[in-house]
């Protein structure tokens, strides 16, 4: 008898945001972000994520971002409350003059709470982040994860940064292989050494080609990072492919370039939009989940503390 094959199902990802309706935006958080000496910033974010999950489409229908301001403020003020404690106890160092001891507790008190603050991330903003209703989510569990997120920063240390593309791969596993939508789960499968070894070569074939190879080394991660995604639901899945070259790099990131200096960063809202919109143009999905059948499993979950403290670090999410 013959095998029937799952049947091939259809998938587009678009961004449909444009500049100029996210300069309004960003003129907007800017100023009330000055005015308010800072406060407005959760609300800021709030309005900048609504809208960029807003304009993201899968077949057309858009996902959605439900953190509000309010969430953000109550675990932007517990990450003020922790810089200041951390603050206060370099202060004291300070005052005994032991500048060095007070410097290095800050840093160590900083990269202490690095993976509270990814894992805090991931789940605020996953389970605040819908398409077509169903809920996103983050399965990670806190104690596993900084366990193995220092046992990975000490393989490091000790091979003196050889081990980082392992730490980089393993982080990302980790998280994106938690990542729920629906009833379906991501995967990611990149290697330590696969990694390792593509780095090496786009920093030396940047050195002897005196900079130009770096876009061909830009599109390499991007298609790394991207061809090692997949989706799984049941005995289906997606894959996810890049469709990047080397010259759409060169195009994507001097334009971006020319806009940010001719417009002294006024053109930041299009270097934004445009670069979305690369991202999403350029990633294609093949496979046999039907999306019509994902079904609600996700809880929500509205503490932004650890979202609020990842971008006191400036980190963003690794996807």
């Amino acid at each position: 008898m013959e095998e029937i094959l799952p049947e091939k199902m259809q998938y587009k990802l678009d961004f449909k945001g444009k500049g100029e309706t996210f300069f309004g935006i960003v003129i907007v958080n800017w100023l009330l972000t000055i005015v308010t000496l800072g406060i407005y910033y959760p609300w800021a974010k709030a309005k900048t994520l609504q809208f960029m999950f807003g304009q993201t489409t899968l077949n057309d229908d858009a996902f959605a971002f439900h953190g509000t301001g309010k969430e953000m403020f109550k675990g932007f003020l517990k990450a003020i409350v922790l810089f200041i404690c951390l603050a206060a106890v370099m202060g004291i160092f300070v005052y005994l003059e032991m500048p060095f001891l007070g410097l290095l507790f800050f840093y160590l008190g900083i990269f202490a709470v690095l993976p509270l603050a990814i894992h805090g991330s991931y789940r605020y903003r996953m389970s605040r982040t819908t398409w077509r209703g169903i809920r996103f989510g983050y399965r990670g569990d806190k104690k596993e994860f900084v366990k193995l997120f220092f046992k990975w920063i000490f393989y490091t240390v000790i091979t003196l940064g050889i081990y980082g593309s392992w730490f980089q791969m393993n982080l990302r596993s980790y998280v994106l292989s938690n990542i729920r939508f629906g009833d379906a789960e991501m995967n990611y499968d990149g290697d330590g050494g696969d990694y390792l070894l593509m780095n090496i070569k786009g920093y030396f074939l940047t050195l002897f080609t005196l900079g130009i190879y770096s876009f061909w080394w830009q599109k390499d991660i991007f298609e790394y990072y991207v061809n090692n995604l997949s989706l799984h639901k049941d005995d289906k899945r997606i894959e996810f492919t890049s469709t990047a070259t080397g010259a759409d790099f060169i195009g994507l990131i001097i334009i971006n370039l020319l806009m940010i200096i001719f417009t002294l960063g006024l053109g930041y809202a299009w270097v934004v939009t445009r670069t979305m919109k690369f991202i999403f143009d350029h990633i294609e999905l093949d496979g046999t989940i039907d999306l019509n059948t994902l079904q609600q499993t996700e809880e929500n979950f509205k503490d932004a503390t650890g979202d609020d403290i990842s971008d006191f670090l400036d980190i963003d999410f690794i996807v």
